[in-house]
């Protein structure tokens, strides 16, 4: 299992993005607005603090004029993380020669690290939704940041101090977070990976750890979690039918067939080959012609739901329709799955010639079969 780290470097980089957010804080004003006097000041300051006056007189007054402030940031940000590999080195080449080699890193948690909840996540945090925020990183004249997406939900007013928020971007903390690596969110979930800030977020969007949603049609359900939590989940709370096996015969039987506006549907849940599948069965408008649907969703990832294979049979009075398929995986959503058709579709006047009699009642009895593929 991969030791879930992050640089000294990153450290470093970190809370030297938060002093040039203080800077921007205490002179409340924004990049382009700040007076003349103070960018000589804070160039000068800074370069001062690195051991270079050559460097510090190139922002200073003179008749060429002032670099821009993004310059100003630039050079001393660079500056800064220069001397940082250079710490960096030093520390590895005191510690050459030692049996066991050393990274220049430690835990998330670690002494001289960065808590990943009470350091990263406290400053690339948006304040409104939580998130980790991505460019553009707003800010207000203030220093106080937030995300592009919140910035429109607040309507550019500033949430931490109501000030109008303009064009600011936080450009400094946009450059730390690039040079910065973090863990999958889903490491307690099991995936261990490190990965650049700036891929992070594409990662966890199709991470193979991220939770699953509930499967479960017949309300709105925010329950996520892995598998055996949903099973325990549609068991216990949605009171759904567990059955072991690979063969199934499921009976449908409803007095009024002609309400099928109120899209009624069934949920039974299969054990087999020690993996879970969901069958579904409902009835829905498919247009404006009136339809039954049964289809097969795989507890996993689409990956795995692949290796499975099942038939669906439906009939009576010498005939029958067979459906066989890939058990779609509940990655994709029951409407997704049924919006594509991807089942057995029975039209009504058909499922009433199944259920015979009257066709007062419907009275449809399916079976079915899954195999896994070799």
């Amino acid at each position: 299992m991969k030791e879930k780290i992050i640089t000294k470097r990153n450290a470093k980089a970190v809370k030297f993005a938060v002093n040039l957010v203080n800077i921007t804080s205490e002179c409340s004003l924004p990049f382009s607005n700040y007076p003349t006097e103070t960018l000589s000041d804070v160039a000068c300051h800074k370069s001062k603090r690195s051991g270079s006056l050559s460097s510090g007189k190139k922002y200073c007054r003179s008749g060429i004029g002032m670099a821009p402030v993004s310059s100003v940031f630039k050079e001393v940000l660079e500056s800064h993380l220069m001397s940082s590999d250079y710490e960096t080195g030093k520390a590895k080449s005191e510690a050459k020669g030692n049996s066991t080699s050393t990274k220049s890193s430690v835990g998330l948690n670690g002494k001289n690290g960065i808590s990943s909840n009470n350091g990263v996540y406290e400053l690339l945090g948006c304040p409104v939704c939580k998130n980790l925020m991505y460019p553009p990183i707003h800010q207000c004249p203030n220093g106080h940041t937030l995300c592009s997406r919140c910035k429109v939900e607040v309507h550019n007013i500033c949430p931490s101090c109501h000030h109008d928020l303009g064009n600011i971007r936080c450009l400094a903390l946009e450059n730390v977070a690039e040079s910065l690596e973090l863990p999958c969110r889903y490491q307690s979930l099991g995936c261990h990976d490190i990965f650049p800030y700036y891929t992070k977020l594409k990662h966890e969007q199709n991470c193979g750890f991220r939770p699953y949603h509930c499967p479960y049609a017949g309300s709105e359900c925010s329950v996520m979690g892995d598998i055996p939590t949903l099973v325990a989940h549609l068991k216990d709370d949605h009171k759904v039918d567990m059955h072991d096996g690979c063969t199934f015969n499921h009976r449908y039987v409803k007095a009024n067939p002609h309400e099928v506006e109120n899209a009624t549907w069934m949920l039974t849940v299969f054990n087999s080959f020690g993996r879970h599948f969901c069958l579904h069965f409902e009835a829905f408008q498919l247009g404006s012609a009136p339809v039954y649907m049964a289809f097969l969703r795989f507890m996993g990832d689409d990956n795995e739901a692949k290796k499975f294979s099942y038939s669906l049979e439906v009939g009576a009075n010498g005939r029958k329709l067979i459906w066989q398929g890939i058990p779609r995986s509940i990655r994709d959503s029951h409407r997704k799955v049924r919006d594509s058709q991807d089942g057995l579709i029975i039209q009504r006047n058909l499922a009433l010639y199944f259920s015979g009699g009257e066709r007062q009642e419907l009275k449809l009895r399916i079976t079915g079969r899954i195999w896994r593929e070799d």
